[in-house]
Order: structure tokens, then sequence, then C-alpha cells
């Protein structure tokens, strides 16, 4: 039987209250929730994580980095600490349930451990990290990125829309950019124990299969595209259609032939174009450059792979149907990681022990667990989403739910607390199939 059985109501209650308090700081004018990072709603949530924390009795600092970190004492402060937590800002436009439920949900637990009498044998971090989602940057997973020492110089020099640099952006938040490069905030300390990382679903599957308890076995691979298609441009009114080298014909055709890539995946995988550019915005010309930006992901790191090349192959084919020139460029955002079987074992026999029931699920989405993943042992729990919603302002999951995910949560981390791995982990390393 699980050692947390701590009153449903009680913690429903709180999570209830925590999420209405958190959903009051969002950026006016714009739809849902949006609270993105380095803007102002953003700031002010986080003293008000801060004080969370506090109320919780954790010990609150920020690190060098921008992320919010909470400790709770363990018996013996040397040992590697257990790490758990995730993120509070949104995307513009997002909802209330993303990310926050990970960071709410652990001091739910943290407030379980203690009411329990729990005293773990090594401290218990909780983290809010910096950044998570996608920014007009280009780069998630900012705090995180930055404690597993990933943050690159040129990655501060990334630009928004109007010119800024990320190093601009950190220094205006009140982080010193300059100590962010080889920052590492524990990769040459005192490595964490585990990490593990509680959150909606973001998709369907648990909702369909009524299900409360998802554990995550991979996190997707992420491989983005930018395709440009030059043609030759024309008067759209007096050049016949078949004698034209209309480029956005061709970027049409490519967006066809990403979707049927994502619709032909084995597992687990998708294709998406995100965004269209015509270089000339003059209603009576016929497209000569248009650029397309799009992602394929999949936990199929040998599909993931083949996909950079039979998409190459199927839209430079197109597009030479309409003698278009077409250039792809590829970028890895994140490669497939997978969970820890130890984890992954240990979440399963705590959602079990309190008469849970639960499945193994990869995630479609990325996370901080990805970038955790390169310090310690990994894991994730999921929660139900509605109608598989998310990144809008209809994104929902009952506190109920929410509750049960807390519950796994407090008891896989007093599990892990004492658990001996027998394999650690090390920086991840891309291979190719």
């Amino acid at each position: 039987m699980s050692v947390l059985l701590s009153d449903a109501a009680g913690i429903t209650g709180r999570l209830e209250s925590a999420l209405s308090g958190l959903a009051v700081f969002r950026t006016a004018g714009r739809q849902g929730f949006t609270r993105e990072v380095f803007s102002e709603s953003y700031r002010d949530s986080r003293q008000w994580v801060a004080d969370q924390m506090k109320a919780a009795g954790l010990e609150v600092r920020r690190d060098e980095a921008g992320n919010l970190i909470g400790r709770l004492p363990g018996r013996n402060p040397a040992a590697p600490p257990l790490v758990t937590g995730s993120h509070t800002d949104t995307v513009d436009g997002g909802g209330r349930f993303d990310g926050v439920v990970g960071v709410l949900g652990a001091l739910a637990a943290v407030q379980l451990l203690r009411e329990s009498g729990t005293v773990l044998a090594r401290d218990l971090l909780v983290v809010d990290f910096l950044g998570e989602e996608s920014n007009p940057f280009g780069l998630s997973c900012l705090g995180s990125r930055a404690l597993a020492g990933e943050l690159t110089k040129a990655d501060l020099a990334r630009t928004d829309y109007s010119g800024r640099t990320l190093a601009a952006a950190y220094t205006d938040f009140g982080v010193d950019p300059s100590t962010l490069l080889g920052f590492g905030g524990w990769t040459g300390r005192r490595r964490p124990h585990a990490y593990l990382e509680l959150h909606i679903e973001q998709g369907p599957t648990l909702e369909a299969r009524g299900l409360p308890i998802g554990i995550v076995t991979a996190i997707t691979g992420i491989e983005r595209l930018v395709a440009s298609f030059t043609g030759t441009p024309d008067h759209a009114g007096t050049r016949p259609m078949d004698d034209r080298r209309d480029a956005m014909v061709a970027a049409a055709e490519a967006v066809l032939a990403i979707r049927s890539e994502g619709c032909g995946a084995p597992e687990h995988g998708v294709a998406t174009v995100t965004r269209l550019e015509n270089a000339s915005r003059s209603p009576n010309v016929v497209p000569s450059l248009v650029r397309l930006y799009g992602e394929v992901r999949s936990i199929d790191e040998s599909w993931l792979w083949g996909t950079r090349r039979r998409l190459a192959a199927e839209i430079a084919a197109r597009a030479a149907e309409y003698d278009v020139e077409a250039d792809l460029s590829w970028s890895t955002d994140n490669a497939v990681v997978r969970a820890s079987d130890s984890v992954q074992d240990l979440a399963g026999e705590a959602a079990s022990a309190a008469g849970i029931d639960w499945m193994p699920i990869p995630s479609g989405a990325t996370h901080d667990a990805v970038h955790m993943a390169a310090l310690a042992p990994m894991g994730m729990i999921f929660v139900p989403s509605a109608g598989g919603k998310s990144h809008c302002p209809e994104e929902f999951t009952a506190t109920d739910q929410i509750a049960a995910g807390v519950r796994v949560l407090a008891d896989t981390l007093v599990r892990l607390d004492s658990h001996h791995f027998s394999v650690r982990p090390h920086a991840i390393q891309r291979s190719t199939p």
C-alpha cells in the first residue's frame, strides 16, 4: 500500500486554490492565459511562485540561470538530491495547466510528505525552470539547458522579431548572460540522484483509454526544417498557367508531402508545417521565393532520421515538376530521450500501491526532462488532458486527476530516495541508426 494516503479532498482543494492564484498572472490584451518568458506577467508570477514555495516549507533561491529552486532538507544534505518540478511560463494564448501542474503539483507533493511525517534521506529540490516554452528566439527549455551546460554563445546571439538578442533579454530580466556559458549548474558539482516530472499529457490517449495515469517511456525527438522554393516572378494576370515557375505551388506540394510523411509513421510519428512566407507582398505577382517552416517528431530514431532523406527527395521531385528549385536545411531540436527503466518501474509500483490504474505512454511534446536526463535518471508522470487539448485556453485537467498524479509523484519520490541505480546517465549522444 502507498505510504502517502492523504485525503483526496485536501489535495484537490489546495490545488484548485493554487491553480486559480497563478492564473491571475497573464498578459493583458492577449488570449488565454498568456505568460511568456521574459514578460512582465511572467516576472510578477515568479515572485508569487517563490512565495508558494516558502509557504510549503521550502528554502528558496534563484540560480544564475534564472531557475527558481525550493529545497526541502533531507537527513543527509551531502547526498545527491532528488529533483522534481516543471515550468510556469506559457505559449502565447496558452492554457493554465501545461507545466504549471508540474510545479504546483510538486509543492502539493511536498505538503503530503510533510503532513505524513515522511523525512527523506536526501534533499528534495522543486524547480520552476526558466522559459521552457517556445519563444521568439527559437530556443526552448532555457533554464534546464543552462543547468545541463548546453547553452552556447551562438544561442545567446539569437534574435527575436525586433532584432533583440537572447543575451539582451536575459539582461533585461535580471540574469547576467555571461554566467550562462558553461554554467552547467549541476554538471560540475553534485549531480541529482534522479529527476521526476509531473505533467499533463497534452494529448487524447489517457482520456480515450479512461486511465488516470500515464508513465512516460520516451520523449520524442524533433527534427526541424526550413525549405526555400525559388521560381520566377511574373505578372499574375498575364503569365499563362502552364508557363509559370510558381514557388508557392511547389511549397504547397511540400506541405502535402510533409503531411503524408507523418501519416505514414510506424510509431508515434507526426509531421507539421508551421509557417509559409512569401518574400513578395504584392497581390498580383507570381510567387518567386517562398520559405516553409516545419517539424517532424517521433520516438523511432530510425524513422526520424530516414525522414530527412525521404522528404528531401520527395520535395525536390515535386518542385522540379514546376521548374522550381528547392533547398532544404535541417536542425535537431532534441534527440529521442528514453526515460529510465528504473524510474518507470518505481512510478508504476507507486501507482499500483495507491490502487490507481496506469499505462506506459510516449511523450509527443518535449519537456525540461529532456535536458535533465543528461544529468540524472529521468522519469515523467502524465495526467489526462480533456479532449487532448493543450497550448490553448481550453486546456483542462480536473483537479482530482491532478491529485492522483500528485499522490503517485510523492510516493515515487519516496521510493527513489532509497533506490540504488546501477547505471548512471551520461551526456546525451546522438547515434545514427
